[in-house]
C-alpha cells in the first residue's frame, strides 16, 4: 500500500477493520553514515562495524560500515508516522514494548529502508484505550532479505 492509497479514518475504532491486513508502508529513509555516528554518540556504542569503514571491511567482511541494530528499530516510529492514516481525536500513541524482535539482515551505510505496517490485532482494553500489535518489517532497498522483523504493540489513546 502507498502513501496515497493510505485509508483515510475517522475514529481509532476504524482500525478494526484492518486487523490481519497491511495497513501502511512508509517512505524511505536513507541511513547516512553521519545517522549511524550519531546513533553511535548517543548510545555509546561505537563498535567498529558502525563506525570505521575499512575495519568493517577488513575485520567483518561487510562492504563499509552497517547500522546499528536498534538504530532500525528507533526509526520504527518515523516509520509508523510515515505509513498510517492519520486519525481525528487521536490523542496519544505510546510504545508498548515488543512481542518478538529479530534482526534478520545488516543495514549498510547508504541503504534505504522502509517499513511495512500489519495489524495482527487491535483490543479495546477500556473505554477510549487501545492496544495494537503490528506485525513490521523493515525492508531494505534492491536487497531480498529484511533488516528486521517485529511483533510490536503500541497503546492508542482517543483524545477529544
Amino acid at each position: 500500500m502507498t502513501q496515497a492509497n493510505k485509508p483515510h479514518l475517522k475514529r481509532l475504532a476504524d482500525l478494526q477493520d484492518y486487523v490481519g491486513r497491511e495497513v501502511g508502508v512508509s517512505d524511505w529513509y536513507r541511513v547516512t553514515q553521519a545517522c549511524i555516528n550519531d546513533f553511535a554518540d548517543v548510545t555509546g556504542d561505537h563498535q567498529f562495524v558502525h563506525v570505521d569503514p575499512a575495519a568493517a571491511r577488513a575485520r567483518a567482511g561487510f562492504d563499509g560500515t552497517i547500522a546499528h541494530g536498534f538504530l532500525t528499530v528507533s526509526r520504527l516510529v518515523w516509520m509508523m508516522e510515515k505509513a498510517l492514516p492519520q486519525l481525528v481525536g487521536l490523542g496519544l500513541v505510546i510504545n508498548y514494548g515488543f512481542d518478538k524482535l529479530r534482526f534478520l539482515a545488516p543495514v549498510p551505510c547508504g541503504a534505504s529502508i522502509r517499513g511495512h505496517f500489519q495489524l495482527q490485532s487491535f483490543e479495546e482494553r477500556k473505554p477510549n484505550e487501545f492496544t495494537a500489535t503490528w506485525l513490521v518489517t523493515v525492508e531494505i532497498e534492491g536487497r531480498d532479505k529484511p533488516a528486521l522483523s517485529a511483533a510490536w504493540l503500541t497503546r492508542h489513546y482517543q483524545g477529544a
